[in-house]
């Protein structure tokens, strides 16, 4: 059902325009407005305090919680100040509003690290203000996440230490620290509690937020990936640091991962379903890398799904598609980062060694 509501903290007189707004755009657009959240709400949009950011609790993993926070005066690092909020809040995507004596700054925050901004100058920019939040959010808002994960402890003896695949893996995520390509995972504990933390790794898949990730294809149907907020420089432990990926149960709407018997796995990264979906339609693919940086004259996707979701999987997918070779093809996620795919992880870094630019570019 497409439905949304408004929830939080008080609203100043700026975000009760902001809202009613948004409230009628969506309205227009075929989203029924639910004056209390209903059981399977599609969208909310949580308006926090600054002093106490109170999560929105949701009933369902598929709600997609926009968190709204305001300030009158700008920080000196926007992303900074306003990326804690977004994770304390649990939400999918922030929207942090600061004033300024000539405008109102209006900042998009993903939990990937995606920002940008809209600027709303006058009541004359109003109408195409309101119009250009609602195209930045409804596509992201209504995706399909694909971050449950189906653990079964059938991993083949001989692969329970691993195997040369796996040891290039480990090469190559130390590969990618020596290129500066990972930072640090962002420290959760420092601003969630336990029970947030519970909510986040139930509702999200998240177990910690580190940035890029490798796969490197095992067989024709099975293929071997990075863990999600593992340290990626020191990917050792199958079951924990790797990850044997053996497909995608659509009935259940999740990846299916073997493991060891007796561990206690990490969970799949979130990309997990898109590198599944090239690895299928492309035999010649043997790796895939993903980093958050960028490379000049690439293909891009135009929306900023969510990392996870079957939206940004088949938009990348459809790009390594018609790319002049799939097997080679580098791809941007827009406001994100890069998917590359290889014959091999050797091939990959070979190929992007002094190409990558560290800043993504936001629009």
């Amino acid at each position: 059902m497409k439905n949304f509501t408004i929830t939080g903290a008080e609203k100043t007189p700026f975000l009760t325009w902001y809202l009613d707004g948004l409230k009628d755009k969506f309205s227009s657009e075929g989203y029924k407005f639910c004056e209390e959240p209903a059981e399977e709400i599609k969208i909310v949009f949580n308006v926090i305090d600054q002093e106490k950011p109170r999560p929105y609790r949701r009933k369902a993993q598929a709600t997609f919680v926009v968190s709204i926070l305001e300030k009158n005066d700008e920080p000196e690092d926007v992303f900074e100040t306003a990326y804690p909020f977004l994770i304390r809040s649990l939400a999918n995507h922030l929207i942090f509003i600061v004033h300024n004596s000539e405008k109102t700054n209006v900042y998009f925050i993903t939990p990937e690290q995606g920002f940008y901004k809209l600027s709303y100058h006058s009541e004359e920019d109003a109408e195409d203000f309101i119009h250009m939040t609602y195209k930045r959010l409804e596509p992201v808002a209504s995706a399909q996440l694909v971050i449950d994960n189906h653990f079964a402890d059938d991993l083949e003896q001989n692969l329970w230490n691993g195997n040369e695949i796996t040891k290039k893996m480990y090469v190559s995520g130390k590969k990618l620290d020596e290129m500066n390509l990972l930072p640090a995972p962002f420290p959760l504990e420092r601003y969630l509690s336990e029970r947030d933390m519970r909510q986040l790794k139930k509702l999200y898949g998240i177990g910690g937020l580190s940035y890029g990730n490798l796969s490197s294809r095992h067989n024709d149907q099975t293929f071997w990936m990075s863990a999600s907020g593992v340290n990626k420089a020191n990917m050792r432990v199958i079951g924990q640091d790797i990850l044997y990926i053996k497909g995608f149960n659509s009935e259940k709407n999740a990846m299916e991962v073997s493991v060891p018997p007796k561990i206690s796995p990490k969970r799949a990264s979130v990309d997990a379903i898109e590198h599944w979906m090239i690895y299928k339609e492309h035999p010649d693919v043997g790796a895939i890398v993903h980093i958050h940086a960028w490379m000049d004259g690439i293909n891009a996707t135009e929306i900023n799904y969510p990392c996870g979701t079957i939206e940004l999987a088949e938009a990348v997918a459809n790009l390594v598609r018609k790319a002049k070779d799939p097997a080679r093809a580098v791809i941007g996620l827009k406001n994100h980062g890069l998917t590359i795919t290889g014959r091999n992880l050797e091939e990959i870094f070979e190929r992007i060694e002094g190409q990558v630019i560290p800043q993504v570019p936001m629009a």
